[in-house]
């Protein structure tokens, strides 16, 4: 009854309707009005998915045969996976790799493919996604040899992989001892130019009901990454998760980490793609990277602190820091680097002043500065310097993909008003207030540009 009262029309899996609603319209905590209109919502909603014509509307085979999977919808379904990956590291140049040589594959997710779809995925035919191993043999063709081992299971307990492998997600755990599958994978790195090493998460080790008290790769698979980088040949982790990782000791150790999240059917393709140059990555974290989960809750639009850390300071006694890790995340929001390198000019506004309903812009020129063509993520950022209420030090106001040749540059503009600045207040009222603002650009929300605004109502 409070439920409906409050206005939510429908109930799912909770089925508290279905065993509550009657005992509470007998008792009069809800009336028959407030269930039909409730039912008229729902049954508004089915009617203009034209399912009322067509009730099996999305189970039909014959529309499944032609609409899905198909050769339009897999390209489709690459580019998005392409464009999301996120390079987090990449020293020296490590990446690209070269099609040619041998290119040892290990690692539990390295031939995975029924993990590829990530979770919430139960539907999913799991023998059509590609995975890694088949993305990189598709891609070198003879050019290269590619030898794969596991190297190690999901992790050294078995109960915990069950867990993290349901909906037929398995990843066919190999029964032999830990020593045995890591002596295997090292015989063939020991013979390789570069490893490429799949690790991380499983699809189910996300998502509903996955919930973890540490949240690095498991350590079995971290001994792993250890024994490989002792070969002294090349390592490139390519990364599996679905959400933030603790990669503090990765990010020290190995020399490019390539976050490839779980891209679905294409995934393989797609890996293959972006290791080897034919696309140049360009995806940006929707979220924010922890050294450790100490740190949780770590986000890029907290509030500000009442004894708020000197900028350039690690610790200062009496101000909001930790004795043993800065305020830093690993990897901020909005954070993702490329096989170029972009510069951004200073900020130029139109105005210091935005009066009323009046607009003012804010523009960088962003140069491509490397040698390849690359994709940039141009992101605008605003702070409230004082509110009526605490206001976050920064908050994401736009952001626009530009596409560079190596050497060109583009100038890129902003148009803010004073609805960009609305937020709720004490009273829950939406408004812009007047006062001092300031304005970020920048390639993620740390390393940024900035400039000052006053608003004036």
């Amino acid at each position: 009854s409070l439920a409906l009262n409050a206005g939510i029309d429908m109930d799912m899996v909770g089925e508290g309707f279905l065993t509550t609603l009657k005992k509470s319209l007998s008792e009069k905590k809800v009336t028959q009005q407030q269930i039909d209109i409730a039912c008229r919502l729902i049954l508004e909603a089915k009617y203009k998915l034209g399912l009322f014509d067509d009730p099996y509307k999305y189970c039909n085979e014959q529309r499944a045969a032609t609409e899905i999977f198909t050769p339009a919808n897999r390209r489709a379904a690459k580019e998005i996976a392409e464009e999301s990956f996120v390079l987090l590291k990449n020293k020296n140049g490590l990446l690209p790799i070269r099609k040619s040589g041998i290119i040892a594959l290990i690692g539990p997710l390295a031939d995975a493919k029924e993990n590829m779809s990530g979770t919430w995925s139960v539907a999913t035919d799991m023998s059509t996604p590609i995975s890694v191993l088949q993305g990189l043999k598709n891609a070198v063709g003879g050019n290269a040899k590619i030898l794969y081992a596991k190297g190690s299971n999901l992790d050294a307990d078995s109960i915990f992989e069950q867990r993290a492998t349901v909906f037929g997600k398995t990843l066919h755990r190999d029964s032999r001892s830990n020593e045995v599958i890591l002596k295997e994978a090292l015989d063939i790195a020991n013979q390789a130019d570069v490893i490429v090493a799949a690790v991380g998460e499983s699809a189910e080790m996300s998502g509903e009901s996955a919930s973890r008290s540490e949240i690095g790769i498991p350590k079995i698979q971290q001994d792993l990454l250890a024994a490989l980088l002792k070969t002294g040949k090349p390592v490139v982790l390519v990364l599996f998760t679905g959400r933030p990782l603790t990669l503090q000791w990765e990010n020290e150790q190995v020399p490019a980490i390539l976050n490839v999240w779980f891209s679905g059917t294409e995934a393989g393709d797609a890996i293959a793609d972006v290791l080897f140059g034919n696309v140049n990555p360009s995806g940006k974290l929707s979220t924010t990277f922890p050294q450790n989960v100490g740190q949780i809750p770590l986000y890029y639009n907290h509030k500000n602190t009442g004894r708020p850390l000197p900028e350039g300071k690690w610790f200062q006694k009496f101000r909001s820091n930790y004795l043993d890790v800065s305020n830093d995340p690993l990897f901020p929001f909005g954070y993702g680097l490329s096989y170029t390198t972009f510069t951004y000019s200073d900020i130029a506004l139109s105005s210091n002043f935005l009066k009323g309903n009046q607009t003012i812009t804010a523009t960088v020129t962003i140069t491509n500065a490397g040698n390849v063509a690359g994709k940039e993520v141009v992101q605008l950022y605003t702070r409230q310097l004082v509110g009526s209420i605490t206001r976050p030090v920064k908050e994401l106001k736009g952001f626009q993909k530009i596409t560079l040749r190596a050497g060109e540059s583009k100038k890129v503009t902003f148009t803010i008003s004073n609805k960009d600045l609305k937020f709720y207040n004490s009273d829950l009222k939406y408004v812009a207030e007047p006062g001092n603002y300031k304005l970020f650009i920048g390639g993620n929300s740390r390393d940024v540009k900035e400039a000052d605004f006053k608003l004036e109502l």
